[in-house]
């Protein structure tokens, strides 16, 4: 039996009331093999999303950043203020948006986004005003980097104002490397201000600990060769290790089909 199918369904339209556009994150990784487990102590204090009875979303991202990897430098050198610029397909129910997020000095997530009709590898138009509008990168000096897609399930706290994040079935490429991690769940508590949580009580609970965890970075990593990420190499040996895993029962969650290809990534 699906394991996602105890769980009381949530709707899109009911999602806009926990947007959380400027919130807190607090960020897990664990592997696959570990979640059905998870699930089983969550479904009395979360619903799950369901988009026509899909309730593990497929979702494709497209990072940019300069061609010296400006963002990503930010990132690495632990800057407090940084941003991730993006263009992300919500594919299951059809909807394109392009996304800037930025990282406070608080340590606050603020997202701003603008629908779009398709995905663009250049930045034009409205989301070119976008970007001068919320942040000081011009878009012409922004190039796609590449993609991060996942299966995404996401709950919504029945007593409060949270939302959870359970990442699934990661892979990024570009026009040249693909790496999948099969293995590994990054989990991400979404909420306005930092407070109780079921899930996290139930990571500490597990010994599972938080940790600061950026699907682009680990992309750039991935696949791109000679690029600066010693800061990262603690996370990274724990990626590794748990991807590496040799246990992977299968689980009753999505259906893990191929993503179609992508335009090629222009890299300068």
């Amino acid at each position: 039996m699906d394991i996602l199918s105890a769980f009381e369904p949530i709707s899109l339209s009911e999602m806009e009331s926990v947007a959380l556009m400027n919130r807190t994150d607090t960020k897990f990784v664990f592997r696959f093999d570990q979640l059905g487990d998870f699930l089983k102590e969550l479904s009395c204090d979360y619903r799950v999303l369901d988009i026509n009875g899909i309730r593990a979303s497929k979702y494709e991202t497209l990072y940019y950043d300069t061609p010296d990897f400006e963002m990503y430098m930010a990132h690495h050198r632990r800057k407090p203020c940084r941003y991730k610029i993006r263009h992300r397909i919500y594919v299951d129910s059809n909807l394109h948006y392009f996304e800037i997020k930025f990282k406070n000095n608080k340590g606050r997530t603020i997202k701003s986004r603008i629908k779009r009709k398709e995905t663009d590898l250049t930045i034009e138009g409205k989301a070119e005003q976008f970007l001068a509008e919320k942040t000081s990168f011009i878009a012409k000096d922004l190039v796609p980097i590449l993609w991060s897609n996942c299966s995404r399930i996401t709950l919504v706290n029945k007593f409060s104002k949270e939302r959870l994040t359970l990442d699934i079935d990661l892979q990024f490429k570009n026009d040249l490397h693909e790496k999948k991690l099969s293995n590994v769940v990054i989990a991400e508590v979404k909420q306005e201000k930092l407070s109780p949580s079921p899930f996290i009580r139930l990571m500490k609970k597990k010994g599972v600990r938080s940790g600061s965890i950026s699907k682009y970075c680990f992309g750039v990593i991935f696949l791109y060769d000679k690029i600066k990420q010693n800061n990262f190499k603690p996370n990274l040996i724990i990626i590794n290790k748990i991807n590496n895993y040799e246990s992977k029962p299968e689980l009753s969650i999505i259906n893990k089909d191929t993503y179609e290809s992508k335009p090629e990534l222009v890299v300068c």
